[in-house]
């Protein structure tokens, strides 16, 4: 297949476009930095430098199969997520041929789209009806995708990614190995709700290659097992040399806000429509080489 990704030098999008170079697809990969574009070259994906909202991915568009927006983390707006979204209808309106296949369109949302509540599961098909402030705009944007008239569209929902530069985590690993305290915003007793970024990418693949099934669906993405919060936290006090010892904050703003919320979500569409299972050792557990791994991205990132 051929596919564009918006984002593609990002912490979603750079592992989602490696599994599908090796997955023997032909990757286009937008990019704003000229640097990163090299990056991209160098793992076989073709770069394209340009904002997302330019025309200068358009000329791919009559022959692509899927475009995955993962533009995400909670930077991008809604305001840029609808313009790119239409940016593309519009372009396949305007250079497919009239018998083409539906362009299948995958947008990268969140699992914070479903509130905080520590007491009731949620699944891909529950109802939301509480979204966390900061992604409260989300839900409006999932279903323009899924009933798009002109594209094919899925919706994938992350929760809470680790690994590699460390993701989400990259703020309390910082924070330990510079500061030399462990601190989370939120109170005890809370639960993670968590994937690594290789195992949502396998599923970026599933997704694109079973287009054809996935269309019109949301796909929360997370691992088979919760971990505890506070295990996590003394665990990493550990390893960083402070003793076990960690602290809860008042948050601040609406992004720590959402870091304090607990999603218990159980995903089971992309298992039963995809086949799609995660396989990497979970954050608590791994948490020595997440940790190692988040330094040496640090390390790398300075040399550079």
């Amino acid at each position: 297949m051929k596919v564009l990704i918006f984002g593609a030098s990002g912490f979603i999008g750079f592992p989602a476009a490696q599994a599908l170079v090796r997955a023997g697809h032909t990757v286009y990969g937008q990019t704003r930095s000229e640097e990163k574009s090299q990056r991209l070259e160098a793992e076989e994906i073709i770069p394209i430098v340009c904002d997302p909202e330019s025309d200068a991915w358009h000329s791919l568009v009559p022959t692509l199969d899927v475009v995955i927006e993962a533009l995400g983390g909670t930077a991008i707006k809604q305001v840029v997520a609808a313009s790119v979204r239409e940016a593309v209808a519009s372009a396949t309106q305007r250079f497919r041929p009239s018998h083409a296949p539906k362009l299948a369109y995958i947008y990268t949302s969140g699992c914070w789209v479903h509130g905080d509540n520590r007491s009731e599961i949620v699944t891909d098909t529950t109802p939301i009806t509480k979204p966390v402030e900061l992604v409260a705009w989300r839900p409006d944007q999932e279903q323009a995708v899924i009933t798009h008239p002109a594209l094919n569209g899925i919706v994938v929902r992350p929760v809470m990614l680790y690994g590699k530069s460390g993701s989400i985590f990259a703020s309390v690993f910082k924070r330990a190995h510079e500061e030399g305290k462990v601190t989370w915003p939120g109170t005890p007793g809370g639960k993670l709700s968590l994937v690594h970024a290789d195992d949502l990418a396998d599923l970026y693949v599933r997704m694109a290659e079973g287009a054809a099934i996935a269309g019109g669906k949301i796909f929360d993405v997370g691992n088979d097992v919760l971990e505890d919060m506070d295990a996590f936290l003394k665990k990493l006090s550990q390893i960083a040399g402070l003793d076990g010892k960690y602290e809860y904050t008042k948050p601040t703003n609406i992004f720590e806000v959402a870091l304090s919320a607990t999603v218990l979500a159980r995903p089971y569409l992309g298992r039963a429509l995809l086949g799609w299972q995660p396989k990497k050792i979970g954050l608590t557990d791994g948490l020595e080489t997440y940790y190692k791994a988040y330094l040496a991205s640090v390390d790398e990132s300075k040399n550079h």
